[in-house]
């Protein structure tokens, strides 16, 4: 596996969720992420789409302190949350049950006519509670975008997901998830 690049990710990952930039996140703080996104969509966290996405997210956090052998109170430095990532989604069995469970609710959420497409503009406002730069979000798009519709399915947007989470391929599209690494 080309670590490097993993690293690389995981590292952005973690600043995903280090929005006040203290070198430390919580549980707190991945749920700070979630309902950045909600907010974006107008979406409640009492409604059934915000409620999966909350829960799926508490899901992450609970894999996270469990690989790291704490409980999910604690507080994890950006190596923590890179070692956590690894052994709980990469190299562990907890892909497919909770991350991917969690991504397919945070893509649902940009589906909000579900219509299984998630154009440009509802690709902006996700990736906008990322922290991701205005000016990166049309590349990125497009390179996730393969066929060149203009839009993106919820499955490709899942697998654009899991290549970026868990790849190390360094030519796969989804690498691109959050603009150029």
């Amino acid at each position: 596996m080309a670590i490097d690049l993993l690293n690389h990710k995981l590292d952005r990952a973690f600043d995903h969720v280090d929005a006040a930039g203290r070198g430390v996140v919580g549980r707190e703080d991945l749920l700070g992420l979630g309902a950045r996104i909600l907010v974006g969509f107008g979406e409640s966290p009492t409604s059934v789409p915000g409620s999966v996405l909350v829960d799926g997210f508490g899901q992450i956090w609970s894999a996270l302190s469990d690989a790291l052998g704490r409980d999910s109170d604690c507080r994890m430095s950006r190596e923590e949350f890179r070692t956590g990532m690894t052994a709980a989604f990469v190299t562990g069995d907890g892909y497919e049950p909770v991350f991917r469970s969690a991504t397919v609710a945070v893509a649902e959420i940009c589906d909000g006519d579900a219509d299984d497409l998630i154009g440009v503009r509802e690709f902006r406002t996700m990736l906008s509670a990322f922290g991701t730069a205005y000016d990166d979000v049309d590349v990125a798009f497009d390179r996730i975008d393969r066929t060149g519709r203009g839009a993106l399915t919820v499955d490709e947007l899942v697998e654009a997901a899991r290549q970026y989470y868990t790849g190390d391929d360094p030519n796969a599209a989804g690498n691109w998830l959050f603009g150029p690494l």
